[in-house]
């Protein structure tokens, strides 16, 4: 349990998460301090919401938030290293994430499962939640996917599921979950960490103080994500073409149980990646065989991951717009069954290269319409190997990517990149592209 009674506590980062934390910690007896380098004005009715719990906001900066003299730093997960920070660091001030707060802060604490990964951590984390969900009534499905921990913390769980990114894992001491799993490590965030083998780090400390009686769940064959599990002392445990978790063009086979793919709803290579590792684990969690198998049978993914939007004059759309990096992009354009794609990429950049992206565009792209900051860096990396062509906005790139398509072609807006050069998130982005797709199908229709 995570003492703060009395002590001087900044919070850094009032998004969801940091505002999560600031009232846990108000209610457990801390002197909060609420921070973010956002104004007043634009941080909105979040200030009177923690002023009105006794949370006194400093806005506009960090400097008057005198981190250095707290006794406690909470950092939320989407803050970026500070000086501040480092500041209160060299002072000897405790600095955590907002996740190793919710969790030290839990009043009935509960097995969790952390869920880490480059790419597919929402839809295993969401599946996990479901299939437990089934077998233990009260079961906790959130952190970096929907609602924090922290505004949880005095619900009494049955199982603790945690999407886990690299920021959330950057500050951890004693998060011990019974089972870790790390799906995959690609190129993303590279504006953040100086290199992959940092990035590979922070995602890798969710396995760090695991002991034999938990499980690490990695792909087979992946020496990054292995080494990653074996930093701690969880049992190992494989998904994958050579895995203990098998899976084969049309099945999956765990412990000598056989899941055909054809009675799993969740399609694509990718997926069944994922269908593998959580079996692996609800399946050492207890939970039976069958209720696996039901539901696997049922569950239907997530919105802008992969989502079929609207057939135009025969040319399919597809909302990925969950792919935010580009090992995400490439996955989702080489597993679309249609034989060439228009991709919709682009927006801010997030440091890694576009190459493989190019590679795959070479591969199966028909063009690619492409659309903020990050537009003239994925060109200079596709050059000629398919043609490309700027948009000003989602209506623009909806209409130039159809009118490139051939029919039996699909559109795919997968873009490689975050959204906050012209969209709030990433779901904001894919509702766009999704009216504007089906706003054109409409024209199409005869009347």
């Amino acid at each position: 349990m995570l003492d703060v009674r009395g002590k001087r506590v900044v919070v850094v980062g009032l998004g969801k998460s940091g505002v999560a934390a600031a009232r846990l910690l108000c209610a457990r007896g801390a002197e909060v301090v609420a921070n973010d380098g956002k104004s007043r004005e634009a941080l909105g009715a979040v200030v009177a919401e923690l002023e009105g719990a006794g949370i006194r906001v400093v806005a506009g900066g960090h400097a008057a938030a005198e981190m250095d003299r707290a006794d406690l730093v909470v950092v939320s997960p989407g803050v970026p290293p500070l000086p501040e920070i480092a500041a209160a660091e060299r002072a000897g001030v405790r600095v955590i994430g907002e996740v190793e707060a919710a969790v030290r802060c839990l009043t009935h604490p509960a097995p969790i499962v952390a869920v880490g990964g480059t790419n597919g951590k929402s839809t295993v984390t969401t599946l996990l939640g479901d299939v437990l969900g089934r077998f233990a009534p009260r079961v906790f499905v959130g952190g970096n996917l929907g609602e924090p921990l922290a505004a949880h913390a005095d619900e009494r769980f049955d199982f603790v599921v945690l999407e886990v990114s690299s920021f959330q894992m950057e500050r951890v001491e004693t998060f011990h979950p019974r089972a870790s799993i790390l799906l995959n490590v690609t190129p993303d965030h590279l504006d953040r960490y100086p290199d992959m083998a940092a990035y590979a780090h922070a995602k890798g400390n969710a396995f760090a103080r695991q002991t034999a009686e938990d499980l690490a769940v990695v792909p087979a064959g992946d020496d990054v994500c292995v080494g990653q599990a074996r930093r701690g002392g969880g049992r190992l445990v494989t998904f994958g073409a050579d895995g203990d978790a098998r899976v084969s063009a049309d099945a999956i086979t765990f412990r000598g149980e056989v899941y055909p793919r054809k009675d799993i709803l969740l399609q694509g290579g990718h997926n069944a990646q994922n269908v593998a590792a959580v079996i692996a684990v609800a399946r050492d969690l207890g939970v039976p065989e069958g209720t696996v198998r039901a539901a696997l049978a049922e569950f239907r993914g997530l919105g802008h991951r992969m989502a079929f939007v609207v057939d135009v004059g025969g040319v399919r759309f597809y909302d990925d717009s969950k792919g935010t990096n580009v090992g995400a992009a490439v996955t989702a354009l080489l597993g679309l069954p249609e034989p060439k794609v228009v991709l919709v990429a682009g927006g801010r950049d997030k440091g890694g290269s576009y190459e493989p992206l190019a590679d795959a565009l070479a591969q199966k792209g028909r063009a690619a319409v492409l659309i903020g900051e990050a537009a003239e860096a994925i060109a200079s990396a596709v050059g000629s190997s398919v043609p490309v062509v700027r948009a000003a906005s989602m209506d623009e790139a909806v209409r130039r990517a159809h009118a490139l398509a051939a029919p039996g072609d699909a559109v795919l807006l997968s873009p490689a990149c975050s959204s906050f050069d012209m969209f709030r998130d990433y779901a904001h982005r894919g509702d766009e592209f999704a009216r504007a797709a089906r706003s054109l199908a409409t024209e199409a229709t005869p009347r």
